[in-house]
């Protein structure tokens, strides 16, 4: 079984990459490193069964190739992070729809099962916690940059749905939580390599806000995991699953957890929203998903809980630094 992972050098799809591998599969990945890195690859970029492109999703032409060769796709580029979508709000429009756009299509023409990656930002400001994937979307003005991310990912499942609905083609969608573990740049934005990094250093947490908004952190192994066993499950075709923890944590709590984790002397800083993005943004004040869909289609659930994944993260970072 061969896989194109598009977004294969990114943090999840280099572990999903990883995890193909060990498990069988021929994998190829296609990346233009924009937010992906070589260095992700390392560790298996010698093994006979892999192989990487550099090109972009929106090269048609490259997308057919590719797809052609394969046996299914798991389509994970996309322009992430709350930092980038506030600072190019262009580029994640057009990537994060055109590119679906693209890779559905020439996944549809050479009949090639599809695992599309989508976000926990897709329920918005909706407060019925924990998430259940037909909740209402809830976003808000599109005069605030914040939502184009979420609404780029909602045209994705409709699109890939109506893939389903239209021609019986087989389309899956995940819902990734806030995924969590190794290889996690903090350079969008994300807090959890932000805090590691700043707490080994001894330096301060910046917080943004009031640090009572709440989020459940999931070990990106089991995340894979998941990503994979959907795939491989004839009923999970054309439904969509959030995939993620349920352990919910505020982000203050999340940052005295890593202080006493790595043994640090820092402090925490609070700063603004607009302090942090330069504007200001909206934000969520819970986000945690109803894995009730997934358990009954796979069985799955997360295995690792919060302190263990963060103290691998820890060590890891800590090596790095040494």
């Amino acid at each position: 079984m061969k896989a194109l992972i598009t977004g294969g050098a990114g943090f999840i799809g280099s572990h999903l990459t990883e995890y193909l591998l060990k498990n069988g599969y021929e994998v190829a990945v296609l990346d233009n490193l924009s937010t992906g890195s070589l260095e992700n690859l390392e560790t298996f970029k010698e093994n006979p069964y892999f192989s990487f492109v550099k090109g972009d999703i929106l090269n048609v032409e490259l997308a057919e190739k590719l797809i052609g060769q394969c046996d299914c796709v798991f389509h994970l580029a996309a322009a992430v992070g709350v930092k980038l979508i506030a600072a190019e709000p262009v580029r994640t429009i057009e990537t994060n729809i055109e590119g679906a756009t693209v890779v559905l299509n020439a996944a549809y023409k050479f009949k090639k099962k599809i695992f599309i990656a989508s976000t926990s930002e897709i329920y918005g400001k909706n407060e019925n916690v924990p998430f259940d994937e037909d909740d209402n979307i809830v976003l808000g003005s599109t005069s605030v940059s914040r939502w184009s991310y979420a609404c780029t990912k909602a045209v994705d499942e409709f699109l890939g749905l109506a893939f389903y609905q239209q021609y019986g083609f087989p389309v899956v969608i995940g819902r990734f939580f806030n995924t969590i573990g190794t290889r996690q740049t903090g350079r969008y934005g994300m807090v959890v390599p932000r805090f590691v990094r700043a707490a080994l250093k001894n330096e301060p947490l910046e917080i943004y806000s009031t640090g009572a908004q709440s989020r459940c952190f999931c070990y990106v192994g089991d995340v894979v995991e998941a990503v994979a066993g959907l795939m491989e499950n004839e009923s999970a075709i054309g439904k969509v699953y959030n995939i993620g923890s349920t352990e919910e944590i505020t982000i203050e709590q999340l940052a005295d957890k890593i202080i006493k984790i790595a043994k640090s002397k820092s402090k925490k800083k609070f700063i603004s929203y607009e302090q942090a993005y330069g504007r200001e943004m909206e934000d969520m004040l819970r986000r945690k998903p109803s894995l009730k869909r997934i358990k009954k289609a796979i069985g799955w659930q997360p295995k690792m809980t919060l302190d263990e994944t963060l103290k691998i993260i820890v060590e890891s970072e800590r090596e790095k630094q040494n």
